[in-house]
């Protein structure tokens, strides 16, 4: 049984438009993004405060069909096994489907038995659904600004520390 995060939703905007979205990571899921996030073996670091740090290299890019991150570091501040995250994979597959295009997001190796699963597949549930969604069928997704929380579990997450 497949128990790595899965999600998938559709949309009436071309596949080259949900790839230009995809790759516009500043766009829909930090804007505190640094470095390359659209070409083959670009790498860039993600950070929210002192939460969550990871740092991600483009290993499969298709223009119009697939973008797959490795992820080369990960920390989190609230799980003991540090290793949860490092050398999984983040795939964003992108099929057309009856005049609509369909994305298909996984995050392979984040899987039910780590501890951060129920917390991270909630964040990804949000950024994918909702952020990136909505930067594919709006033009504006709802990226981490500056020392302000996205997500709910972000939210949460800030308010446990105080």
């Amino acid at each position: 049984m497949n128990q790595n995060y899965t999600t998938t939703f559709t949309v009436d905007q071309s596949p080259q438009d949900v790839f230009a979205a995809v790759t516009n990571v500043r766009g829909w899921w930090s804007e505190e993004i640094e470095g390359g996030t659209e070409k083959l073996n670009d790498e860039f670091d993600y950070h929210f405060q002192d939460i969550h740090r990871c740092k991600m290299r483009l290993t499969e890019v298709v223009p119009g069909k697939k973008v797959v991150w490795l992820v080369l570091e990960n920390y989190f501040n609230f799980i003991q096994d540090q290793s949860e995250w490092v050398n999984t994979q983040v795939v964003f597959e992108i099929v057309e489907k009856g005049g609509k295009t369909e994305l298909q997001f996984a995050h392979l190796g984040l899987v039910p038995a780590y501890e951060c699963f129920e917390i991270c597949s909630n964040a990804w549930g949000t950024y994918i659904n909702g952020s990136l969604r909505d930067l594919i069928t709006t033009g504006k997704g709802q990226p981490n600004a500056k020392d302000r929380p996205t997500t709910e579990t972000e939210k949460e997450m800030l308010e446990s520390r105080t």
